[in-house]
């Protein structure tokens, strides 16, 4: 007899039937709840429900989340010193209609952080690891476009991207929660207010400005290109199953930039190797590493001995002029300048830099739209500037003259662009420096001490925090080394303190005199010393002097080409006449076993007005520069300039010192 279950309305159940009722309630039950989660946010495993947040969020969300942190080596009692490995994750979506072309994400880091990695994004800053201590601007790679939910029916990996961070951070507590300042879409025409912090996660919600005036131009496919010092475009020309041909040009936009005998190094993500090279070489050619190899491996049939370079990171430089018409490796346009990039200001034929590879790839991307741009881009000189660049970025496809020579034009299948600006030189990481002297005071301000660094150099000889002792002006003809005995015999004669250890040197291989030679009511005259302590030398040189409110009064040079550099017109560019465009290095004294070596030199005098320019008072600092460059390379000033009155005997000017002689004498 089957169990009878009573309930308050007063019908009888059978038991079977109830046990159906309750599978069917559960079965049922279950069915909602996983409809509840099929949501698709792009938590770390795909699932889950999204922030309350995003939700309200009509325009584009971005969220940061702190992970965890662990103690590194070593551990010290100062907390300010002591390191943590952290881990955090920031996400980016949008969430409103309109799409978001290549979209930049800045996170306001404040405890010097050091990121190491980041998957799903680039920074913009450099290469890791990161000193992102001032925060860092992140970029999608390979996701650099937001679409909307409404064209992709909600697919969040086309509407969203996840950043796992990987890093260090220094100088908090345990007890302290390590959370950026600021989270900010630094896109044009996009605002955001402050970030809403609780607990260890952040988020923010930023919308269009309907004010914001989008300028007219061409519309782009792929994110619009972007200015920079220094602008390179990775091309792809051709393409096959296996390999292509890409195209790079290298373009200096920058007034005062500038590059000798450029070395370019990139990495490479998948594998790929450079088969061949036109208009520009490797530094290392060993068949042995494509043999041991992924490539080894698969292309089996290939002769490596005659492929170009198998390295993960090659490095890369330019051909010499005299490869320019080699049938196998030159006849290419803007090559083989032997890796110099002039300022277009100086000659825009030479501001242009070209080559072409042959890349061969390894499975899975062996199809012919499986294309994919080296990554962490480096390129360097002698002398020159210090460049910083980012990753590459997809642009619309370059446009070529057509071959056939009719009026048409030719694109590339694929390009990106790699953006590369100046850094400001660290101190005493500086490679050329300036002195100061003045015609009212007759001791010259040298370098500063380790200028252009001191690592190695054995300190427990000199002193390398020590101000430079002021020298008398012909010293600094003399090399560093040569000058103890001038130094020491100046300070005693100026009775000017003597220290027990003497401050290193400068250690610059181009050293720049700046002296102010007259100063008269309507104009002053100054005049510019370049000396090459190098033993090479410097040809096509220039050295652009940034002036203050003095600056616009510059009127003429007498032994150099001398060309105003817009637009505030306050920066000189120096050139060497036609023929005096060569600056020789360092060569031998007349009788080298007593002489020190002598250094290459050029000078001229420099004119300048005080009409229209009130307040101008050179001798108190109007009259020196407040910028100079070499060779792109800003240079470092001294930290002080000669004064009139420098409260110690050795202000004293040598015509005076004359005057109270022949009075003392007179006396007599």
């Amino acid at each position: 007899m089957k169990p009878i279950i009573k309930v308050k309305t007063g019908m009888k159940i059978p038991w079977d039937t109830r046990y159906s009722l309750s599978l069917l309630i559960l079965l049922s039950s279950t069915l909602f709840l996983c409809n509840g989660q099929d949501y698709g946010t792009p938590t770390e495993d795909g699932a889950g429900e999204p922030p309350p947040e995003m939700a309200r969020c009509n325009g584009i969300f971005m969220s940061y989340s702190f992970g965890s942190r662990e103690r590194e080596y070593p551990h010290v009692k100062n907390v300010t010193a002591q390191s943590w490995a952290f881990k955090s994750t920031a996400m980016i979506v949008n969430a409103g209609k309109e799409e978001l072309t290549g979209w930049q994400m800045f996170i306001g880091f404040r405890h010097k952080e050091l990121i190491v990695s980041a998957t799903g994004a680039v920074p913009m800053d450099g290469d890791f690891p990161l000193d992102a201590s001032n925060g860092t601007t992140f970029v999608g790679s390979p996701n650099t476009d937001l679409k909307t939910s409404i064209l992709t029916a909600g697919d969040f990996t086309q509407i969203s991207t996840n950043i796992e961070i990987t890093g260090t951070l220094f100088g908090v507590a345990k007890s302290v929660m390590p959370m950026p300042k600021t989270l900010k879409l630094v896109n044009d025409g996009w605002e955001c207010p402050a970030a809403k912090r609780k607990g260890g996660t952040m988020n923010v919600c930023c919308k269009r400005n309907p004010k914001f005036k989008v300028k007219t131009g061409p519309k782009t496919k792929f994110a619009p290109r972007r200015h920079g010092d220094l602008n390179i475009v990775y091309d792809v020309i051709q393409s096959f199953s296996s390999n292509y041909l890409a195209q790079v040009t290298i373009d200096n936009d920058n007034p005062l930039g500038r590059l000798d005998r450029w070395n370019l190094t990139w990495e490479w993500m998948r594998g790929e190797f450079i088969n061949t090279m036109r208009g520009a070489y490797t530094h290392k050619r060993d068949p042995s590493e494509c043999l041991y190899s992924k490539a080894g491996q698969y292309y089996k049939d290939l002769d490596f001995s005659q492929v170009m370079n198998c390295q993960k990171k090659p490095a890369i430089s330019d051909l010499p002029p005299e490869r320019k018409d080699d049938k196998v490796m030159g006849k290419l346009p803007f090559c083989c300048k032997n890796g110099t990039l002039l300022p277009p200001l100086m000659d825009p034929s030479k501001s242009r830099s070209m080559f072409q590879l042959q890349v061969w790839k390894l499975p899975p991307d062996l199809n012919r739209t499986a294309l994919y741009p080296p990554q962490h881009w480096k390129i360097d000189g002698v002398l020159n500037p210090q460049y910083k660049c980012g990753p590459p970025v997809r642009v619309d496809p370059s446009q070529f003259p057509d071959s056939s020579g009719l009026p048409a034009v030719t694109y590339a299948i694929s390009s990106w662009q790699i953006v590369c600006n100046i850094t400001k030189p660290k101190a005493q990481a500086s490679r050329c420096c300036v002195s100061f002297s003045a015609y009212y005071n007759n001791s010259a301000i040298p370098c500063n001490t380790c200028a252009c660094g001191c690592n190695d150099i054995d300190t427990n000889t000199c002193n390398a925090d020590r101000n430079p002792l002021l020298l008398p002006p012909d010293a600094l003809l003399v090399p560093f080394d040569n000058r103890t005995l001038k130094a020491k015999a100046w300070a005693k004669q100026n009775h000017m303190p003597i220290p027990k250890k003497l401050p290193c040197p400068d250690n610059c291989g181009v050293s720049i005199n700046w002296h102010v030679n007259t100063d008269y009511r309507n104009g002053w005259t100054a005049r510019l010393t370049v000396f090459n302590w190098r033993d090479f030398a410097f040809e096509d040189w220039f050295v652009a002097v940034e002036m203050g409110k003095s600056g616009k009064g510059y009127e003429n040079v007498y032994s150099f080409n001398g060309t105003r550099v817009p637009p505030n017109n306050r920066t000189v560019m120096f050139q060497g006449l036609p023929g005096l465009n060569y600056l020789v290095g360092q060569v031998n004294g007349t009788h080298p076993l007593r002489d020190p070596p002598v250094p290459g030199k050029q000078q001229s005098v420099i004119s300048f007005t005080k009409k229209n320019i009130n307040g101008l008072k050179i001798a108190e600092g109007d009259g020196f520069p407040t910028k100079l460059f070499f060779n792109g390379e800003e240079c470092a000033l001294p930290k002080h300039f000669p004064k009139k009155s420098s409260g110690h005997r050795g202000g004293i000017s040598v015509l005076m010192s004359l005057v109270f002689a022949m009075a003392t004498a007179f006396a007599l």
